[in-house]
């Protein structure tokens, strides 16, 4: 998978990248059927997120997408395509992590999420707006954490301007009215 960026806000050399844990995470940017893609508003520190997280032993990339899918914004997935990776070092936590991303579309129904307790604290609602709206509320985000100031919002601003580089999602794909965005 191509890497669309790289995120070292915090300047790790490579030494110490190279002692790093190592994680990696799916993302997507989820379409239903209306054309209006899945935004995560994490209202304690009011910022968004796509849906998405850690892949965990025993799972592949896709497999902890389709999970983390139906636990955040309580739907099933289809992979449309491979948007790229964005590969951050977070030197605040000595960790090199690898997202994966895609587009997606919802099958079958939507259901309700199935927050962790800790994305109940963070205050997680699950949000459905168009493409374009979604650029400008993650571009408007100011978020007080800073792992999600340096990492998060820079990563899904990254994320959906490759959703909307990349080539039309059709009717076909589960969109309405021949495109998503």
């Amino acid at each position: 998978m191509k890497i669309l960026a790289t995120l070292n806000p915090e300047y790790a050399t490579a030494a110490e990248v190279d002692g790093y844990k190592r994680r990696e995470a799916a993302r997507a940017v989820v379409f239903d059927a209306a054309g209006k893609i899945a935004l995560l508003h994490v209202t304690k520190n009011d910022y968004h997120k796509l849906p998405g997280g850690g892949v965990e032993a025993g799972e592949s990339v896709l497999d902890a997408l389709r999970r983390e899918c139906r636990e955040e914004i309580g739907c099933d997935i289809a992979i449309v395509a491979e948007l790229g990776a964005i590969v951050e070092y977070r030197k605040m936590f000595g960790l090199k992590q690898t997202s994966f991303c895609y587009l997606a579309k919802v099958v079958g129904e939507k259901g309700e999420p199935n927050f962790m307790p800790d994305e109940v604290t963070d205050g997680f609602e699950v949000q459905w707006v168009p493409l374009a709206v979604a650029k400008q509320l993650v571009a408007l985000d100011r978020p007080q954490d800073q792992s999600a100031a340096l990492y998060m919002t820079p990563r899904e601003k990254i994320i959906i301007e490759a959703a909307k580089a990349a080539p039309a999602v059709t009717a076909d794909d589960g969109c309405h009215g021949g495109h998503c965005y």
